[in-house]
């Protein structure tokens, strides 16, 4: 069991959410504003705070940067309908864990909350993901594998980011569409096959399996 803040502004949200993560096993606090948030976290630790980013008052972003200050090693998962591409870079840039949009299916929280806390903080070092030898550098976009290091694109950092922090799962087109892409449904086009084709040619190993009709995963 794990004591969890989940911090959304929406009574419905806040309660589905938490009783789901009280159903899984862990003990849950609700803050419905940034200000509530920060108090709550100063007050006690938390091993995972799931955050909206649309709050009253403080927002979810100045919250994710002042909780990160107080405590570089605070684990964090973005639960949000701002599901842009640009919004999802800029808080794993700041040093989210993870990031979810709205809407989501509850067995995928559920699954990312049981991998990022199976995760050991790593205080300074957050800004790197890390899988096997595999180094993805989250604030500078830079992928390092073995002696090679390329720049990734956006697309590249947030499919190659989404794909390292499932290592070990399948990541279906669907998913991959929706979460990089903001696609609600697959538009027939070849945008995620290429991007992964020029992912594997910055890889100095082939980390990315094909999953014959179904999608991507990322093996260490």
């Amino acid at each position: 069991m794990a004591r969890l803040l989940v911090v959304d502004d929406e009574p419905r949200i806040c309660r589905f959410v938490s009783r789901a993560l009280e159903a899984h096993g862990h003990s849950v606090e609700t803050a419905r504003t940034g200000e509530e948030a920060l108090q709550a976290a100063a007050a006690s630790d938390f091993a995972l705070v799931v955050l909206d980013l649309l709050l009253p008052g403080i927002d979810g972003y100045e919250v994710l940067e002042r909780l990160l200050a107080q405590d570089s090693k605070t684990r964090v998962l973005v639960l949000s309908a701002v599901g842009d591409v640009e919004s999802r870079v800029q808080c794993l840039r700041m040093g989210a864990a993870d990031y979810l949009p709205k809407p989501f299916a509850v067995a995928e929280l559920l699954a990312r909350v049981d991998s990022r806390l199976a995760e050991q903080p790593t205080g300074a070092a957050s800004r790197w993901l890390k899988v096997g030898g595999v180094h993805l550098d989250l604030q500078k976009r830079v992928l390092y594998d073995g002696q090679r290091s390329a720049t990734l694109s956006q697309r590249e950092f947030v499919l190659l980011g989404h794909l390292m922090r499932r290592a070990g799962e399948v990541c279906t087109r669907h998913e991959l569409l929706g979460d990089v892409w903001g696609f609600c449904f697959d538009p027939g086009s070849n945008v995620l096959d290429v991007c992964v084709g020029r992912l594997r040619s910055k890889l100095e190993r082939r980390h990315i399996e094909t999953v014959r009709n179904v999608g991507y995963s990322f093996s260490a």
